[in-house]
C-alpha cells in the first residue's frame, strides 16, 4: 500500500493539501473508493460527503464540478448557470489530459491544467467531506468549508 503512496499523482495531491494545511493527510484504503458507494462502505460514512470530482467540456474549455456522493449533476443547471448550450462529460482521455488523473481517482484539486471550479451546494449538509486524492484507494478528510478555499470554487445548485 505505501507504494500507492509514491505514485505521481498521489504525490501531487499530498503536496498541494500541505502547502494548503498540514493537518490534511491521505487515507490509503484497503478497498477500493472508485465509486462513491465504495468510498462510503470503506470510510463507514454517508454516501453524500464522498466528492465527486466530474470533468465537463464546455465548447473549448473543461470545467470540474464537485458532487455529493448522492446526487447527480444537472447538465440542465449547468447550461443555465454557465449560460452555455454545449456541455458535455469528458471522455477518459480528457479527463486525464486535464486533471493529470484517470477516473475514480480524480481529485478537486492539484490538476495539471487551470480549470474553474463549481461545488455542489448540497454538500454543506456535512461538516467534513471525503475527496479522491490521484489513485482509486486514496482519499483526503477536509471540512466543505476548506474545500471551498483549496479547490478555489463556486458553490452553486448545480445537482438534479
Amino acid at each position: 500500500m505505501d507504494k500507492i503512496l509514491d505514485k505521481e499523482p498521489v504525490r501531487r495531491v499530498r503536496d498541494f493539501i500541505a502547502n494548503f494545511d498540514l493537518k490534511l493527510k491521505i487515507l490509503v484504503l484497503n478497498d477500493t473508493a472508485k465509486t462513491a458507494v465504495d468510498a462510503a462502505n470503506s470510510l463507514n460514512c454517508e454516501v453524500g460527503a464522498i466528492v465527486k470530482s466530474l470533468l465537463f467540456r464546455v465548447d473549448d474549455s473543461y470545467l470540474i464540478c464537485l458532487v455529493a456522493g448522492d446526487k447527480r449533476c444537472s447538465l440542465n443547471k449547468l447550461k443555465k448557470i454557465l449560460n452555455k448550450k454545449n456541455i458535455r462529460m469528458a471522455n477518459a482521455d480528457e479527463v486525464k489530459k486535464n486533471t493529470g488523473f484517470s477516473i475514480g481517482g480524480v481529485s478537486p484539486v492539484a490538476h495539471i491544467m487551470k480549470l474553474n471550479v463549481l461545488i455542489d451546494q448540497s454538500l454543506s449538509r456535512f461538516t467534513y467531506v471525503h475527496a479522491a486524492a490521484g489513485h482509486p484507494n486514496c482519499v483526503f478528510k477536509i471540512k466543505y468549508s476548506q474545500l471551498i478555499d483549496i479547490s478555489n470554487g463556486s458553490v452553486k445548485e448545480i445537482t438534479e
